[in-house]
C-alpha cells in the first residue's frame, strides 16, 4: 500500500456546484495532493470546457472519473418555473442510489493502493459519506456550497444575527419544489447515517465570520463533523493585466471571447454585467421587460441571455426561442453604439467581474457567483429565483450592504416591470447611495482578497485542511 492520500470530490450535478467543487479539486492537486472529481460523464465534460482562471496544465493534474447513473429524463427548461424543476429527474439518479455503486468501486480501488482516502462531497451528494464510512481507511468531509449564513438562517432562523440586521430566512418550502425539499431531507438523513469528520465551507471570515462562529460552536457529530474550515473563495480571484501584458500573454493563451475585447474599449467601472446563472430562464415577458430597462438610457452593458441548462447538458437551441431574438433586435441601437452586448453562450464570467470596466452585477444571487462578484469588489444588482438566492440577496443588501435589491422576493411570481429594473440600475450606477455600496463592494473585495494571500484567514484556514488531510 502506498503512503498517500488520493481525495475524491464528489459534486451535486449542478454548474454551480460542479464549480465549486472543481475549484476545490484544483487547489488542492496544486498543493501535490492526488485528487480524483467524480460525476456523470456529461457535467465533467462541461465542468472542464467552463471552467477560468486556471491555465490547461493545472487541468491535468485532476482526474476526472465518470459515475455512470441509470437514465433519467431531460425535459427542456420551463421559463415559468423559477426553480429548475426539469432537473430533478438528474438529481434523484444521480442521489437515490443511481452513483452509489460506481462511486463504492472507485472508493475501493482507491483505498487499496493509498494509505488514506478522503471523500469531499457536495453536502447534497451526502450518500457519498455513507459509502467513505465503509472502508477502514476512508472518512468525509461534507462541502457546503451555499453560504455560511444560511445554515445559521435554517437552524435558528429567530438568531441575534439576523434580528439586528433586519433577515428575513425564508423556508425552504417556499424556495423550491416540495420533490427537492424531501430530496434535500434524505441527503439530511444520509448525513446523519454516516457523520464526516468536518466541513469545508466557499466562504471567508471577511464576509461570514460572525456566521462562522455560531456554526463552529454548534457543529455535531450528527451532521458533518467537528471540524469547519472556511478556504473561500474557492473560485481564482482575478487581476486584469495592463495591455501590454495582455498583448504578451495573448501570444501564448487561446482567443479571448470578444465580450472581454469590447470591455477593454469601455470607461473605468461603467457597464452593469447582467446573469442570471444556469439554472433559470427567463420569461418572454421578462426578457422584454428587461430589454426595455436597458433601452434608451446609455447604460452601458454585458446582457447574458441564455436558456438554463438541460440534465443531460445537451447544447440548448437557442434558435427557437424567438423572444430572445426579440430582446437582441430591441436592443439593436445601443448595440451598434457600442453601448452593450448581448451574449446568448457561455460568458467568462470571472473575467468580466475581474474587469475594470464593469461596476455591478445583476445577477440570481447563487452563492457562486455572489462569491465571484463579491471577491473581485463589485456591486450585486439582487434578483433572487429560487433556493438559497432569496438568502444570499438577504445577506448582500441588508447585512454586508453591497447590493441594491432589483425584486422583492414578496415578487418572484410577478413580472418585473422596466421601471423597477431601470430604478435599481440608476440608484446603484448614479445615486450617492450607490456610490456608497459600489464602495462597499470594494473594500469587501479588497478584504477578499487579504483572506487568500499569505497570512490570510482562508489561506490558513486550507494549510490546516491540507495538513489534517496528509497527516500521519
Amino acid at each position: 500500500m502506498e503512503s498517500s492520500v488520493a481525495v475524491v470530490a464528489v459534486p451535486f450535478p449542478a454548474q454551480g456546484h460542479l464549480n465549486q467543487l472543481l475549484h476545490l479539486s484544483l487547489m488542492l492537486a496544486s498543493r501535490g495532493l492526488s485528487v480524483h472529481l467524480a460525476a456523470p460523464e456529461p457535467h465533467l465534460r462541461e465542468a472542464r470546457a467552463r471552467v477560468h482562471g486556471w491555465d490547461a496544465e493545472a487541468l491535468v493534474a485532476v482526474r476526472f472519473r465518470a459515475l455512470d447513473i441509470p437514465g433519467y429524463a431531460s425535459p427542456s427548461p420551463d421559463p415559468s418555473s423559477p426553480f429548475p424543476a426539469h432537473m430533478l429527474p438528474l438529481f434523484e439518479a444521480f442521489c437515490d442510489g443511481g452513483a452509489r455503486a460506481p462511486l463504492a468501486a472507485l472508493l475501493e480501488e482507491l483505498s487499496t493502493s493509498h494509505r488514506r482516502v478522503v471523500v469531499l462531497h457536495d453536502r447534497m451528494a451526502a450518500f457519498a459519506a455513507v459509502e467513505a464510512a465503509r472502508l477502514p481507511n476512508c472518512e468525509a468531509f461534507g462541502v457546503h456550497c451555499l453560504a455560511a449564513s444560511y445554515n445559521v438562517g435554517w437552524m435558528y432562523p429567530g438568531h441575534r444575527l439576523l434580528l439586528e440586521h433586519g433577515l428575513v430566512f425564508h423556508p425552504a418550502d417556499v424556495c423550491a419544489t416540495k420533490e427537492f425539499v424531501a430530496l434535500a431531507k434524505r441527503m439530511g438523513q444520509e448525513r446523519r447515517r454516516a457523520p464526516g469528520a468536518g466541513m469545508v465551507v466557499n466562504t471567508c471570515r471577511a464576509l461570514e465570520g460572525e456566521f462562522l462562529d455560531v456554526l463552529a460552536q454548534s457543529q455535531s457529530p450528527s451532521s458533518d463533523g467537528h471540524k469547519l474550515f472556511a478556504v473561500g473563495p474557492l473560485s481564482p480571484v482575478l487581476s486584469v493585466p495592463d495591455s501590454s501584458t495582455r498583448a504578451k500573454s495573448e501570444e501564448h493563451t487561446p482567443p479571448r471571447h470578444e465580450c472581454l475585447s469590447w470591455l477593454d474599449k469601455q470607461p473605468p467601472s461603467s457597464v452593469v454585467y447582467i446573469s442570471f446563472g444556469t439554472t433559470s430562464t427567463l420569461r418572454a415577458e421578462q426578457i422584454k421587460e428587461l430589454a426595455a430597462a436597458l433601452r434608451g438610457r446609455n447604460q452601458r452593458f454585458i446582457l447574458v441571455l441564455r436558456d438554463a441548462d438541460s440534465a443531460d447538458m445537451r447544447e440548448a437551441v437557442l434558435g427557437a426561442r424567438l423572444d430572445l431574438a426579440e430582446a437582441m433586435a430591441e436592443l439593436g441601437e445601443e448595440i451598434a453604439r457600442g453601448l452593450g452586448m448581448v451574449v446568448t453562450g457561455w460568458a467568462p464570467q470571472l473575467a468580466i467581474l475581474a474587469h475594470g470596466a464593469t461596476a455591478a452585477f445583476m445577477s440570481h444571487c447563487g452563492w457562486n457567483s455572489t462569491m465571484e462578484s463579491l471577491s473581485h469588489g463589485k456591486a450585486v444588482l439582487a434578483w433572487p429565483m429560487h433556493s438559497d438566492q432569496p438568502w444570499d440577496a438577504e445577506l448582500v443588501c441588508k447585512y454586508l450592504r453591497a447590493g441594491v435589491l432589483v425584486r422583492p422576493w414578496e415578487n418572484r411570481n410577478d413580472v418585473t416591470p422596466a421601471s423597477a429594473i431601470r430604478e435599481a440600475i440608476e440608484k446603484t450606477m448614479a445615486s450617492e447611495e450607490g456610490a456608497a455600496v459600489r464602495a462597499r463592494a470594494r473594500e469587501i473585495g479588497e478584504a477578499v482578497r487579504a483572506a487568500v494571500a499569505e497570512g490570510g484567514s482562508s489561506r490558513r484556514d486550507m494549510d490546516d485542511f491540507v495538513a489534517y488531510l496528509t497527516r500521519r
